[in-house]
């Protein structure tokens, strides 16, 4: 018990030196740091003296999305859809945090909420037509959604045709996940393969085809991609720790996934997208796997000092210390 306890102390020390913010730093940068405690306080901050900021509504959004603070996240999105109801971005937040809080209720008022994400995402593609991320996730709604909250493989197949004119490999990957929906793997294969060439090896292209051995317990090919992701030329370094996760979820090689998380950490290029504490939080739990629960709990402690209100990394670390 005292070896862990002197641990978490240590991690404590660490969190205390951290760089501190500096006075300019935006809430781009500090989300991209995964300093979520220091985003929120930062944009409360600003909406006190400019309330009706739209883009620091949507940052701190994004900044409980990241938490997965639902209930946060969707108010905040919320207040910057009204204040820029023309933000095909914003509309895109806000359906995918209703998404997330949709997986998470009753059956009923998963229902209701379908149905403003469904809305949201085509507000979003109305405004922009030509935005990717936006098309792609109508297209994965339309797949996933019941026909009587407006799913449908017919409107997913429209979204990944007009795709095709913006990018091709998400196209593909979109027409890999209906294949897929189907259970037609050969065709699924082909096409998230066909992903992969077209963006000349893109890392979440490779990630995709991971996910989709994964999906059907093919672990070794799973492997085999995770390694590609994280070596691709192309390389986008915040897959590095979505890699480790899909590892860990799968308990396949803990001390791999502990590597591609280290390498996240050399790369000095953090993401938004796999925010430091959560990176923190996930080289603990391979470390936990691994049986070190002394770097476990440094690991959690740290992503703590950067997200106090991260509840995973505030459980694993009471589990550890016991």
């Amino acid at each position: 018990m005292w070896s862990v306890v002197k641990s978490v102390a240590l991690g404590i020390l660490f969190a205390l030196l951290l760089p501190a913010t500096e006075a300019a730093a935006s809430p781009r940068d500090l989300l991209a740091a995964g300093r979520v405690d220091d985003a929120i306080a930062s944009l409360q901050a600003q909406l006190k003296s400019s309330p009706n900021d739209a883009a620091s509504y949507n940052y701190l959004c994004r900044a409980y999305f990241a938490l997965a603070d639902w209930d946060h996240a969707v108010a905040a999105c919320e207040k910057s859809v009204a204040l820029a109801p023309d933000s095909s971005d914003y509309h895109l937040w806000l359906g995918r945090a209703y998404g997330e809080k949709a997986d998470r209720v009753n059956p009923f008022s998963a229902a209701s909420l379908a149905g403003k994400v469904r809305r949201e995402f085509e507000r979003a593609v109305q405004l922009n037509p030509r935005s990717v991320e936006a098309r792609a996730d109508l297209a994965e709604f339309y797949l996933d959604a019941p026909g009587i909250v407006g799913g449908g493989q017919d409107k997913a197949r429209a979204q990944a045709a007009a795709l095709g004119s913006l990018s091709q490999a998400k196209a593909h990957y979109v027409n890999g996940r209906i294949a897929e929906k189907n259970k037609d793997r050969v065709a699924a294969e082909k096409e998230y393969r066909a992903a992969i060439e077209d963006s000349k090896g893109n890392a979440n292209d490779w990630l995709n085809l991971a996910l989709f051995y994964k999906h059907i317990n093919q672990f070794e090919n799973m492997e085999q991609a995770l390694e590609q992701a994280a070596n691709a030329r192309t390389a986008q370094n915040e897959v590095l720790v979505e890699c480790a996760e899909i590892l860990l979820r799968t308990n396949r090689n803990a001390r791999t996934a502990a590597q591609f998380v280290r390498r996240y950490f050399t790369s000095n290029s953090a993401t938004e997208k796999s925010p430091l504490f959560k990176a923190h939080y996930v080289l603990g739990t391979a470390l936990e796997k691994q049986g070190d629960r002394q770097g476990a709990a440094r690991e959690y402690t740290a992503a703590l000092a950067l997200a106090s209100g991260f509840s995973s990394a505030r459980q694993a670390l009471q589990r550890v210390s016991r």
